[in-house]
């Protein structure tokens, strides 16, 4: 298995693995709207291919977080495996990548709506233990938060998802 970024001939093939795996356009169409926006940062949008065939896909996007002051976060969706190469460990490399990456770069927080069960490994944790407000009516565990090299503890407020992420 190849992990590397996306690039423009893969859109065709991570949108089809979106609609498969979710059942719908939704996730696909929220792809195409952080490719087009400031939100996009195509280092930290990565496909998992085998054999030349993308069975992966997650993407991290800039999001806000706003308390005393506006800063950016992370946020990480969609993350998502073929139907029928699910449960072999792609969206674990995945997201391992994916975190590395964003550490890397220094980025401070990475945000997700997800299962804590995939999550807390990972050394996700529920939002609210860091002071950072989910804007869903979710349950608290399912909102998390994994701070990065760059985090301090100015990184406190609300999360605030740009008008693409209304979509889902």
């Amino acid at each position: 298995m190849n992990i590397r970024q996306e690039n423009i001939q893969d859109y065709h093939s991570i949108a089809k693995v979106n609609k498969l795996a979710f059942g719908g356009q939704k996730e696909a169409q929220l792809v195409e709207m952080i490719r087009t926006s400031n939100a996009y940062i195509n280092e930290l949008s990565l496909v998992a291919e085998i054999e030349e065939n993308i069975v992966g896909y997650i993407m991290f996007s800039y999001i806000d977080l706003v308390g005393v002051r506006q800063l950016p976060v992370l946020s990480l969706a969609p993350m998502v495996v073929h139907p029928n190469m699910q449960k072999r460990g792609i969206g674990k490399v995945l997201l391992k990548t994916g975190l590395e990456l964003a550490d890397k770069r220094g980025e401070a927080l990475v945000v997700v709506l997800g299962y804590p069960k995939l999550f807390n490994p990972f050394g996700f944790q529920p939002s609210i233990n860091y002071q950072i407000n989910s804007p869903f009516d979710v349950p608290e565990d399912v909102f998390m938060v994994k701070p990065l090299s760059g985090y301090d503890e100015q990184y406190k407020g609300k999360v605030v998802y740009p008008p693409a992420f209304h979509i889902v």
